[in-house]
Parts: structure tokens; sequence; C-alpha cells
């Protein structure tokens, strides 16, 4: 019982300081996408290596207080709360955080125990990683198209250019479509370009410089 509680616990914190260091090979996500035979396509760089804008595009798309919050915006789940009461649909507030936990350790769901222990991730990461590093795994490891994975394999696919290379409209054009990357192509236009157009006049008021 000991040896299946060590285990139990044992192996998240190795997988998450594993991962503080070492590129993520695969996800769960990766792997059910695989088998439905979307086949895979990935290339991980170092945070160096992708452009600062996309960084900017992505906070500003999807975690604004990314910098300033421990995993959990209270503020956003605060309003979010009040307009479920108030008679509106329950809308997500995950950080990018959390999502980067749901990505690299969990299988897609809304139930209670994958966010229990979405959140219990989270926690660890932002304990052992950092901002930059939960940065940096996120923009490699999440879904940007059919079988088509981080920020790099992205760049070349829609752009045919590198991600550090990404300019502010292009890097715009990507972060829009994350709410659905199935879905929304960053090479198309209706909501997708309108989002696009909205995010690309917000970014300037996000730093430059990644939570410095």
């Amino acid at each position: 019982m000991l040896a299946g509680l060590a285990l139990l616990f044992g192996l998240p914190l190795l997988l998450v300081a594993l991962y503080r260091f070492v590129p993520v090979p695969l996800t769960p996500l990766m792997v059910i996408r695989l088998v439905e035979g979307e086949g895979l396509t990935k290339r991980w760089v170092p945070l160096a290596d992708i452009s600062p804008e996309l960084s900017r595009a992505v906070v500003t798309s999807e975690d604004q207080r990314f910098c300033s919050h421990h995993g959990f915006d209270w503020i956003e789940i605060g309003e979010a709360m009040d307009e479920y009461r108030d008679g509106g649909r329950l809308r997500g507030a995950s950080t990018l955080s959390q999502q980067t936990a749901k990505n690299v350790f969990l299988w897609p769901g809304r139930n209670a125990l994958r966010k229990g222990l979405e959140a219990g991730f989270t926690v660890l990461i932002e304990a052992l990683w950092g901002k930059r590093r939960i940065m940096e795994v996120y923009l490699n490891v999440v879904e940007w198209g059919p079988g088509l994975y981080g920020a790099e394999a992205a760049a070349w696919h829609y752009f045919h250019r590198p991600a550090r290379t990404l300019p502010r409209r292009q890097a715009a054009a990507r972060a829009a479509g994350l709410p659905n990357p199935r879905r929304f192509s960053p090479l198309g236009g209706g909501y997708a370009g309108m989002r696009a157009r909205i995010i690309e006049s917000r970014m300037a008021t996000v730093s430059p410089t990644l939570c410095p």
C-alpha cells in the first residue's frame, strides 16, 4: 500500500521536475489524436526561438493576468461566477498555467476528477517551473490544428516561416484560433479574423518582455 501511495504521489512530482528541464515528448491529447488517425506534427524549440509577439498574443487572448497570478485568476473566476448567477452561460476562466497542466499531464474533459488533478498540477508547475517555462511548454505542446502541435510546426504549416520570425499580425491570427484550433484557421476570416484584429489592437498593452 505504501508503495502504491508513493507511486501515486511521487510520479506526478517526478514528471513535473523532469519537464522543468526536458522537452515534453508526448501528451495524452497527442496520443488520442494519433490513435484517431490525425497524425502528429511537432517540433520543440526553446522560448528564445519563438517570436515574443506570439507570447504577447497568447497572453492578450487567453490570460491577461498571467504574469501576476499564481496559477489561478481569482478575479476572472469571480467575474465568471457573477455572470452565471445573473443568468449567463458558465464560461471558462482557465489560466495559461491551468491549460498547460491540462495539456501536458491530463486527458480532455470537464469532470470533477480531471479538474481536481488539473488544479494540483497547476500548483506544482507554478512552484517548480516559473512563468517563462510554463509559457515555453505551452507554446510547444498546444494544439494548433488537426495533428499539429507547437508554435514551430504551426508557423511552418500556416505561414511557411520559423516561429521566431512571426510578426504581430500573424501571431495575433494564431492566438485567435486557440479557443477552437480544429475549427478556426488563422488564414480565414469571419469570427477568427475579427478576433485576430481585436487581439492585435490590444497587444500594445502587454509588456514586450514576458513576466520581467
